[in-house]
């Protein structure tokens, strides 16, 4: 993800460590280990169970409380958080490259096109889950507002995020006069019936060939249906809110401790009631494909603001240089969320699928937060040791030499 490092020009090499900004690399870090939380869910049960808890899993009792405290405190945050930082990212390197009368077109491409490249090998060996291949499709416009001002990224990102409700809402209100079939592919893509599920979870408990079937039909319904209908809107118009982050100090811990606080308190106050109010809409409805569209929304537009006190928090923090080994430990995740990222999934898929212990679909909610757990704890520590030998994890390592057309150093 694009979010993973901060780079100087082509000409002079990535970032020493002297350059890097440490309140940036402790809130990748807290996002690289929080989104785990959702995605433990992609790589453990089918793809339906995602946004419907209701299509697969006991839903009962401490495993009920598990997925109302995920989705209210861990759905879209994360990958929100993320995105911000991938349109920091952009900027950071392009004001670097400013600073010393350099270009960063073609290194921005490169990396874009390098990131696409990781995305689909993602995607279609390992996890449909992918995020970078939508990162990479993102970066190859949003990179063309670096130059504008905070206020005009605030507004034309605000509107790109628009757009995915304005599908939403239009897709919704529609629904009654759809054609028969195409309500029939929605509803048994929202709640399959038992000989899909049957098929989904015997393919992941199979080889890694068996897999394909079920993992090339999820990936390509991520990228041609789900990007262009809510992921590219929602991560594009994050990237140039977080490009406007960035410029205003937000990101740098440079603002004031008394803004962090009410923006803290505020994202709390405005986004946790809307998400729970969503919450119990969608069960009250008993999780009806007629609510896919409306249901949605709340989250949508509730984890904004939820996210937005999490990195507060996170800036506070820094500024206060409280917690420090906290912050020791989320900065080296987050100098690493490349390889953690990709690292998540290898252990995961490792744990779920039939080329490793197969237990995919029989472990609940409960006992994935258990195994989201263990991967911290071994991520964090593996993190600080690997960083105090090396200068970037292997994945950041081949990244930066692919983009800079020449290998980077790596031993300290």
């Amino acid at each position: 993800m694009a979010s993973t490092e901060q780079l100087l020009s082509p000409t002079e090499g990535p970032v020493t460590e002297s350059g890097r900004i440490e309140s940036i690399d402790v809130l990748r870090g807290f996002a690289l280990l929080g989104i785990l939380v959702m995605n433990i869910q992609g790589f453990s049960m089918i793809g339906a169970a995602y946004l419907n808890p209701a299509a697969y899993g006991d839903l009962s009792g401490a495993n009920w409380w598990v997925w109302v405290l995920s989705h209210l405190f861990a759905d879209q945050k994360f990958m929100t958080l993320f995105s911000v930082l991938f349109g920091a990212g952009i900027v950071m390197m392009w004001e670097r490259a400013e600073a010393t009368g350099r270009k960063s077109t073609g290194l921005h491409y490169r990396r874009t096109l390098w990131l696409l490249v990781f995305g689909l090998v993602h995607a279609y060996l390992l996890w449909s889950g992918d995020i970078l291949f939508l990162y990479s499709i993102c970066a190859s416009w949003v990179y063309w507002l670096r130059r504008a001002s905070p206020k005009v990224l605030t507004i034309v990102g605000s509107l790109v995020l628009m757009v995915s409700p304005v599908l939403y809402l239009a897709a919704g209100s529609t629904m009654p006069s759809w054609p028969t079939q195409d309500l029939i592919a929605l509803t048994e893509s929202w709640a399959p019936g038992y000989e899909a599920v049957t098929r989904e979870v015997g393919n992941f408990q199979g080889s890694w060939g068996q897999q394909m079937e079920s993992r090339v039909q999820l990936a390509l319904g991520l990228q041609l249906e789900a990007l262009p209908f809510w992921g590219f809107w929602r991560a594009s118009g994050l990237m140039l809110l977080g490009m406007a982050l960035f410029k205003v100090g937000f990101l740098r811990a440079g603002l004031s401790d008394g803004l962090y606080r009410r923006l803290l308190l505020g994202g709390l106050v405005f986004g946790l009631p809307l998400i729970a109010f969503g919450i119990q809409q969608n069960f009250a409805a008993n999780w009806d494909v007629s609510r896919f569209f409306l249901g949605s929304l709340y989250n949508y537009f509730g984890s904004l603001p939820v996210s937005l006190a999490y990195a507060s928090a996170i800036m506070l923090m820094c500024r206060r240089g409280t917690w420090v080994f906290l912050q020791r430990s989320f900065a080296a995740v987050g100098r690493m969320a490349l390889t953690n990222y990709l690292a998540q999934t290898i252990i995961c898929t490792t744990i779920f699928y039939g080329h490793g212990l197969g237990y995919f679909g029989e472990v609940d909610r409960v006992g994935q937060i258990i195994i989201v757990l263990g991967v911290w704890l071994f991520q964090i520590p593996f993190s600080l040791w690997w960083l105090e030998r090396f200068r970037f994890g292997p994945f950041e390592w081949l990244w930066r030499s692919l983009s800079y057309l020449r290998f980077q150093p790596m031993r300290r």
